[in-house]
Parts: structure tokens; C-alpha cells; sequence
């Protein structure tokens, strides 16, 4: 327990604090959090390593540079490395991962959290790890929030979550009462990970490790809600297979598009006969729910 760790914090721009977040959970395979100090009005993506290098730091400024290069204003990028007892890891990192009150039917919270959920709301107990969704990123808010306003209780609902990851929208799903719930990942780790979460939310999911892009145009089963919470290039490209598993007057949920993506999706999906019923942008993201037109 006397071994150091070094907190990385990276400052970026506000736009660019959830990007910069991933980025950093997916280079060193740990969990990275954002952080905004009110005072001093500065925002940091931060994470904790028990080794960092040289090469660490060249990957890093090496991965930074690239989501410049996407036209994500990252800001001034500055790198602070700070050197830390073992023992303030852990409640260093659980400081920034609060509970998160979606609705007063949802609410998400970590394990270690002592909040309970109000009468008649449905909690979701998530840690964060190495699959992406906590709830807190926008994207994933904002299907949290679609999933638990679609709810009809007096009707039975079935909801497909293509794209995984955590496993935190069909679990959320679960806990609304959905059912059937399905959902997928082409990576096997997420499928692994968003199983544990399952188990440990005490709810039933069918999960499986499939690739959208390998999956068949028609499909056997439809479902009442759908989220595709995936990259604007897939959203588009298998756009025939997504609405091909969902119900003629089922509701489509897409997100994990940046704004200057999103007019592109809204024009594939309404050429296809859908209209847009609900969008909301955060940050640098927009998300956006669909129905076909009666």
C-alpha cells in the first residue's frame, strides 16, 4: 500500500473534457474522470497510474494531438503529473463519481454510494471501469433519460441496446420493466463486464458479443425501443439493419454524435421515413430520438 501513483490531469476546455476522458480510459486501461473547479473556472480530465514514463507521456500527447486533429478543441492541453500516496487512491477517485438522479423513475449511483433511490424510483448501481457508460457522459444521459420517459407501466415493452459497452442502458431498461431486453458489443470484454453488471443489478439481459456490421440486413425480431448509442460513420452506414429491429411504431434512440455529425444522421434516418421527436445537445455532442411518420 506504500507504493505511489501519479495523478495525470490534462487541461481542456469544457467541450472537450468528455473526449479527453475517454481518450485517457481507453490508452492506460484505467478509469479517467472529468472535473470542473467552479472557482477557479477550469476544467481537468483526470486519472491515476502507478507507473508514468516517459513513453506514457509521449503516447499521451501522441493521442491528444490526433483529437486535435478531429477538430476537437481541446484547449490548452496542459499536463500536470503529481506524485501521490497509495493510500488517496481510492478515495481520490471515488470523489468525482456521484450519484446521478436521471428522473424521478431513474436514478444511478456507484456502490459505495449510501443514497437511496425515492418511492417508486429504479437504481442502477454502476462502478466506473473499463466499458464506456456510467451515465454521466451526455450521451448516455440522454438515452438514460429517453429509456425511462418511454416507459408505458401498462404496457409491455421490449428494447434492444446495440453498442453496449457497461451494460448501463439495458440495465436500466431491465429495471424499468422492459422486457424482453437484448443487447450487444462487438467487443467481448464489454460483453463480459456488462454481464457482471447485470448480475450484480440482479436483473436478466440477453447479452452477446455481435458486430452490427457483420449482422444480417432482416431480422426475426423487433423491438419497441432501440438505442444505438454508436459512431455517427456506423448510425448511417447500417442504418437498414438498425430500423430493420425496430417495430413500425417503436421509438429509435441514436447518439454518441458530435453536433457537426448530427444534421447528416437526422438526413439519413428521416430520408428513411422517420422524424425527429427529440434531440438535445451538450457540450460537443447532440443526441437525437426518432418514430416513423403515420
Amino acid at each position: 500500500m506504500d507504493k505511489p501513483l501519479f495523478r495525470i490531469s490534462i487541461n481542456v476546455t469544457p467541450e472537450a473534457e468528455e473526449a479527453v476522458v475517454e481518450l485517457l480510459t481507453n490508452l492506460f486501461g484505467q478509469p479517467a474522470v472529468g472535473y470542473t473547479d467552479l472557482e477557479k473556472h477550469t476544467t481537468s480530465a483526470i486519472t491515476y497510474l502507478e507507473r508514468f514514463g516517459a513513453a506514457q507521456r509521449s503516447a499521451l500527447l501522441d493521442d491528444l494531438r490526433a483529437l486535435r486533429e478531429t477538430g476537437v478543441h481541446v484547449g490548452s492541453g496542459r499536463l500536470t503529473v503529481r506524485r501521490l500516496r497509495h493510500e488517496n487512491w481510492a478515495e481520490s477517485w471515488k470523489r468525482h463519481f456521484k450519484p446521478l438522479e436521471i428522473s424521478e423513475r431513474l436514478l444511478v449511483l456507484p456502490s459505495w454510494s449510501n443514497r437511496k433511490p425515492r418511492r417508486g424510483q429504479s437504481a442502477v448501481v454502476l462502478d466506473p471501469g473499463l466499458s464506456f457508460g456510467t451515465g454521466h457522459h451526455p450521451t448516455t444521459a440522454f438515452c438514460l433519460e429517453q429509456i425511462a420517459s418511454l416507459r408505458d407501466a401498462s404496457a409491455r415493452q421490449s428494447f434492444l441496446d446495440m453498442g453496449t459497452g457497461s451494460g448501463i442502458l439495458s440495465i436500466a431498461a431491465a429495471k424499468l420493466g422492459y422486457s424482453p431486453v437484448v443487447a450487444f458489443d462487438f467487443d467481448p470484454d464489454a460483453v463480459r463486464v456488462a454481464k457482471e453488471n447485470a448480475a450484480a443489478n440482479c436483473v436478466r439481459i440477453n447479452l452477446s458479443p455481435q458486430d452490427l456490421t457483420r449482422l444480417p440486413v432482416r431480422s426475426g425480431e423487433r423491438f419497441d425501443v432501440v438505442c444505438a448509442n454508436l459512431t455517427y460513420d456506423l448510425l448511417i452506414e447500417e442504418r437498414r439493419k438498425i430500423l430493420a429491429r425496430l417495430f413500425a411504431n417503436g421509438t429509435l434512440v441514436l447518439a454518441g454524435i458530435l453536433k457537426e455529425q448530427f444534421p447528416k444522421v437526422r438526413r439519413a434516418y428521416e430520408s428513411a421515413g422517420l422524424i425527429l421527436v427529440a434531440s438535445r445537445a451538450a457540450k460537443e455532442w447532440r443526441s437525437g430520438t426518432f418514430r416513423f411518420r403515420r
